[in-house]
């Protein structure tokens, strides 16, 4: 979805970039891991080749390490694919809970970064928005990058969903550090939400918490739906 002169085009490229690149790097690990696990495997069949005494479980382990390490890479890729396929459509009913899950786990390796724990509540009931996907991830990875930052001594973010009457609201609790921290990056993410995806984010220094509220359902503008092809 190329959005010629719109303001979320660039911040969503980085976004696309950044989580791409991060998924790039977990792929490798896998990789690596896998590696470093096969020619383990090969020493001990070199050492069964010679005669020598070759314990079967330690072949047992190894391989199911290797099992291991493409079962997580599976999920990887899955992820990489979702994220990929949240461009398909301009508009389209999300389940705001699944999203911020999904993101959440994205977002993973950059919390593990910061020492961050990312905790996820999910509500009794699915709650649905009519909007963009790609454009709700990217408004919502900005909105866990801020508050990783505002987690404070704590280190930990609670985060979770619930129906409003005009649509949904997403709660980040645990900002310790909010107090702290500058009004740039709120406004930076005011500025990249409100235009497309009419929404708001309102800090409580007190409570130690932002909340970013959804309408029910949008309408692209006009000079977005002439570009889907």
């Amino acid at each position: 979805m190329i959005i010629p002169n719109d303001p979320l085009h660039e911040g969503g490229l980085r976004f696309f970039g950044k989580i791409n690149a991060s998924i790039a790097h977990e792929i490798r690990n896998v990789l690596a891991i896998i590696n470093e696990n096969a020619g383990l495997m090969k020493d001990l069949t070199l050492m069964s080749e010679k005669g020598m005494p070759v314990d079967p479980a330690r072949i047992r382990n190894l391989s199911e390490k290797v099992l291991d390490q493409v079962r997580r890479a599976d999920g990887i890729v899955d992820n990489m694919s979702r994220l990929a396929h949240s461009v398909d459509d301009l508009l389209k009913n999300v389940d705001v809970g699944e999203c911020l899950n999904f993101v959440a786990v994205i977002s993973g390796r950059f919390a593990a970064m910061r020492g961050v724990t990312l905790g996820y509540d999910p509500a009794p009931d699915s709650v649905e928005i009519m909007t963009s996907p790609f454009l709700l991830q990217n408004l919502i990875y900005l909105c866990i990058d801020y508050a990783m930052d505002a987690a404070g001594e704590g280190k930990r973010i609670d985060m979770s969903v619930e129906k409003s009457h005009g649509g949904a609201r997403v709660k980040f609790r645990g900002l310790e550090s909010l107090k702290d921290m500058p009004e740039e990056g709120q406004s930076l993410i005011r500025e990249r939400s409100l235009e497309i995806l009419k929404a708001g984010l309102e800090a409580d220094i007190g409570e130690g918490a932002l909340t970013l509220t959804l309408p029910k359902e949008i309408e692209m503008p006009n000079h977005i739906k002439e570009e889907k092809p």
